[in-house]
């Protein structure tokens, strides 16, 4: 009688750890697979757009310095109508069409985010391009008085949170996949 309690005890034993460690391997593939999925349709496809438009409008800067070494925008002197020329080509060509596509993403994978809410960065992003379609939508019509959106474009706040997330998701991604992941910084 003992041996037959003792051979069914580690039966059940033996069932019992095969389940849960079924149920741990199942809830490992399923992090992963939300991990994958907010790093290839969300925090990917924005950090690249992110880092993307960060570096054209280093470039547009950069081009466009006055002799001082300061851009048109961040002068005490206004922008000349050469400049702005300049400007709309760039917004309406380049900056315009990466700022709604991160709208875009953000607008259409927001069940993608880490955070339990939408954060305040992103919000700001989706009311700056909606300000900025309008100013296009002026510029379309011939009416140039605007050149900037009327919400401010959040660049060092919407840089700093797609490259921590991003990050952040990669570390996870590598441990989940059992190795060492390279940290960016």
């Amino acid at each position: 009688m003992g041996t037959v309690i003792t051979t069914v005890s580690l039966a059940f034993v033996g069932y019992l750890v095969t389940y849960l460690n079924g149920l741990r391997l199942a809830q490992r593939q399923a992090r992963l697979a939300r991990v994958n999925q907010q790093l290839s349709d969300f925090y990917g496809p924005l950090f690249a757009l992110m880092e993307s438009n960060s570096r054209t409008y280093e470039a547009f800067c950069e081009r466009y310095a006055r002799p001082d070494g300061v851009h048109p925008f961040d002068h005490d002197v206004p922008p000349t109508e050469e400049e702005l020329v300049e400007w709309r080509i760039w917004a309406t060509t380049v900056f315009l069409p990466n700022i709604q596509k991160m709208r875009d993403v953000v607008v259409t994978k927001a069940d993608l985010l880490i955070e339990e809410e939408v954060p305040p960065v992103l919000l700001e992003l989706c009311a700056h391009v909606s300000g900025y379609e309008i100013t296009a939508a002026r510029w379309a019509s011939g009416e140039f008085r605007e050149y900037k959106s009327v919400i401010q474009f959040p660049g060092p706040e919407l840089k700093e949170y797609t490259t921590t997330r991003f990050a952040r998701l990669k570390t996870e991604q590598a441990a989940l996949l059992g190795r060492k992941s390279d940290r960016l910084t």
